[in-house]
């Protein structure tokens, strides 16, 4: 299709400057068609009269024949005073005088294009009249040759329709060269896209050594292409991230309600032996399990979505207060520093530090160590456990959606498996970020968000 597409553009393109050349070159023809015949009729004209200036001669020396020589003309008639014909060459002898138009009363010599005239019939012809004054009066000397045609004769007729043929067939040949050499590359560029399109390759298409329009084309082509080429990893990638949370939530969602349906199901089969206030209370655990993970599934599309949240000035010494003063099994102890402002939404970023602290008190030892503290434009915020601590090559795993590790570290200690992904994507979504880092002992998770200046 590409190179039917081209070849008509380009049969287009040499057709029209064909016809433009083919008309420029008959107005070229025609100009230089009208000055050829102006030029070959003053020549005639020239000719004409000086044949009948020797006839002129003639009735001025009293030598005047009645039959005159032809001199090649068609025709030469000497008309008398009287107006009467007394000589003419012999194709015109015992003719009438053949027109009386010329000369006229305020001209000597004249010279007129006649058509139709006695012994002419359909034919035009030059007439040149001379005026020769004797002392009885004047005579007229009439001399007759063909008019000048408008194509002048075949030969420059011929001669011009070669030459526009010529032009017009190299204008053809030209546009039609200059044309494919120039969509050559562009030829390239459809093949390579077409076979992009196929599956056959990498995302780009070969750029001309030429620096023109084409060029930019192809560049540009490449840089779009190029960022296609990244979206379409980052989306396989997405797809492949979701198909893999798709997998592994619905497994964490099957587990409760699997182990709601045996307790009830075990219960139903022996109702006289259940402890009906026990069996609820398991029931009941494993709804909130169940709740737990529904509402953190919530979360994590809200901010998948990129839902807009609402951003205010926040100090994080008093955010810090307030999460940390809540009771928890484990000693809590902080080290805040005042006057550390954030941009950034109240509810997320308390959300981020009470998930940090979950996780903290669930694999503490005996106390959590919480230190906020401004290190240049950025603000740092520690959440330390003195539990067992996670390996260096599982420090970005435990940030994976539904990741498990050892048993100290699973969902089975009370975790949802998403509260540590959650937090990262808070902390990615305030531009900021959330790493594992060394610590003596237990695990160190270290957030970093940039400060807003006062």
């Amino acid at each position: 299709m590409s190179r039917r597409l081209g070849r008509s553009l380009r049969t287009r393109l040499a057709l029209w400057a064909s016809i433009t050349m083919l008309l420029l070159n008959v107005v070229v023809s025609a100009f230089v068609l009208f000055g050829i015949r102006n030029e070959v009729a003053d020549i005639k004209t020239r000719d004409v009269a000086g044949k009948a200036v020797r006839v002129l001669l003639m009735v001025k020396r009293n030598r005047l024949p009645q039959i005159l020589p032809q001199y090649g003309l068609d025709g030469i008639q000497v008309v008398d005073p009287r107006g009467r014909p007394v000589a003419s060459t012999p194709n015109l002898a015992g003719a009438p005088r053949l027109t009386s138009e010329i000369p006229h009363h305020t001209q000597a010599n004249e010279v007129t294009r006649l058509c139709d005239l006695p012994r002419f019939p359909g034919e035009c012809k030059v007439v040149v009249v001379l005026v020769a004054f004797q002392p009885e009066g004047e005579w007229l000397i009439y001399a007759f040759d063909p008019a000048v045609p408008w194509y002048v004769d075949p030969q420059v007729i011929a001669f011009q329709a070669a030459v526009t043929a010529a032009l017009v067939a190299l204008a053809w040949f030209g546009v039609s060269r200059v044309v494919a050499r120039t969509l050559r590359p562009v030829s390239s560029i459809t093949k390579r896209l077409a076979e992009i399109s196929a599956g056959g390759g990498g995302m780009r298409v070969p750029v001309p050594e030429t620096d023109d329009e084409i060029r930019a084309l192809a560049e540009t082509g490449n840089r779009t292409l190029e960022r296609l080429e990244s979206a379409l990893r980052q989306l396989q990638v997405a797809m492949e991230r979701q198909r893999q949370f798709a997998a592994d939530a619905s497994h964490d969602l099957r587990s409760p309600i699997t182990a709601m349906r045996a307790q009830i199901e075990d219960a139903l089969l022996h109702p006289e032996d259940t402890d009906w206030p026990e069996t609820g209370t398991e029931v009941l655990a494993s709804l909130e399990r169940l709740q737990a993970i529904v509402a953190d599934l919530l979360t994590l599309s809200k901010l998948d979505a990129g839902a807009p949240d609402e951003r205010e000035p926040l100090d994080l010494a008093d955010l810090v207060t307030a999460e940390t003063a809540r009771p928890r099994a484990k000693r809590v102890v902080t080290t805040l520093q005042t006057g550390v402002v954030v941009d950034g939404d109240r509810l997320q970023l308390a959300r981020l530090l009470t998930n940090l602290l979950d996780n903290a008190e669930r694999h503490a030892e005996s106390q959590i160590i919480v230190t906020l503290r401004r290190q240049g434009e950025e603000a740092v915020l520690e959440v330390v456990d003195d539990g067992t601590g996670i390996a260096p090559e599982h420090r970005e795993k435990v940030f994976e959606r539904f990741t498990r590790l050892d048993a100290s570290r699973s969902r089975d200690a009370g975790g949802t498996g998403l509260g540590l992904p959650i937090a990262r994507e808070i902390a990615t979504a305030h531009l900021g970020t959330l790493t594992i880092e060394d610590s003596d002992t237990g695990a160190r998770f270290v957030l970093r968000l940039p400060v807003q200046e006062a």
